[in-house]
């Protein structure tokens, strides 16, 4: 089965939730296929986790509807939450337990067959790359192992539906790439994948992406999608000495649409990259930007999220 086939595996129709007069999620929808990996992108407070505590109906919404293969998340939570695996983003594990004592009790949790137990922890240590290692304690292992044994633990009882909390924080690249090598495994024997990252770089390796920020839905598409259609123009670099100085005058340029920073260089939002280009170039020569330089290039996630987050927020909708 390919992702998206069938019916959903997660709806979210209008989902909002409050605490007092503050809203964590206003108004969200959107829906995951089955074997779809769908990465929700955002700063800290955007409303990621709260999503997600809501989708394992450990939170309660204000309003809205949640369905989790099928079944009303707010109805059912007890039998949701058995049918789910859960990765949050603090570490779950037990430290002063071994790799198996954690494994055995997770799968005590979560219910694993007592016939199916032994076959469960061998392919968990496995996966988290843990052979002749299954009587060390947790606490003993590096960041990007207990990563992976936290997975194991998660999907020990074979769930079809996954959520995996900001999994990677604080982990190095080389174990964040090993891990997301596992979900995409997940993903291709039919698992529903919903992660939650700030991390531009993974967001890529979804097969969609929703934006969220104070609580409200952005933008959702593919991450090419997202990269050619949310700017609503051409990106152009711009280079320089003092580049700062210059920022802005570039903002008042001719078919400029927006300007950000981004490290020592211009990221320049354009309405014709071609026509741009030398007017530019010209405006930082006269203003004795030296090695001035001006090129167009390819958005990446970071410009359409840093787009669409400047656009909510001068269009006033960032307030709960």
């Amino acid at each position: 089965m390919t992702a998206g086939d069938g019916q959903p595996q997660i709806v979210v129709d209008a989902l909002v939730k409050r605490f007092g007069e503050f809203a964590a999620l206003d108004g969200v929808s959107f829906t995951v296929g089955r074997g779809e990996i769908m990465g929700f992108l955002g700063p800290n407070g955007a409303g990621k986790s709260t999503l997600i505590r809501i989708l394992c109906g450990l939170l309660r919404p204000t309003a809205g509807r949640v369905l989790v293969g099928g079944m009303d998340v707010a109805k059912n939570p007890e039998t949701v939450r058995q049918r789910i695996g859960y990765m949050s983003q603090k570490f779950s594990l037990y430290g002063d337990l071994s790799v198996v004592e954690n494994l055995r009790f997770f799968g005590g949790i979560y219910g694993v067959p007592s016939g199916e137990m032994e076959e469960r922890l061998r392919f968990a240590v496995d996966m988290a790359g843990l052979g002749g290692r299954e009587d060390a304690l947790v606490a003993t292992l590096a960041g990007g192992w207990k990563q992976r044994l936290a997975l194991g633990a998660a999907i020990l009882h074979r769930p079809l539906t996954l959520f995996l909390d900001e999994p990677t924080s604080g982990v190095d690249p080389a174990s964040r790439r090993r891990f997301w090598d596992l979900i995409h495994t997940l993903s291709e024997d039919g698992v529903s994948i919903l992660v939650s990252t700030h991390y531009m770089d993974e967001a890529e390796y979804c097969r969609r992406i929703a934006l969220i920020n104070h609580g409200r839905l952005i933008a959702l598409g593919t991450p090419r999608e997202l990269k050619q259609h949310s700017l609503g123009g051409e990106l152009l670099s711009v280079e320089g000495e003092r580049i700062g100085d210059a920022m802005v005058q570039v903002q008042k340029s001719p078919g400029v649409k927006d300007v950000a920073m981004f490290g020592s260089i211009l990221h320049a939002l354009v309405d014709q990259a071609q026509l741009r280009v030398p007017e530019i170039e010209a405006l930082l020569v006269a203003r004795g930007v030296a090695g001035a330089r001006v090129r167009r290039i390819e958005p990446s996630l970071e410009d359409s999220f840093v787009h669409l987050v400047g656009t909510q927020f001068a269009s006033g909708e960032t307030s709960p």
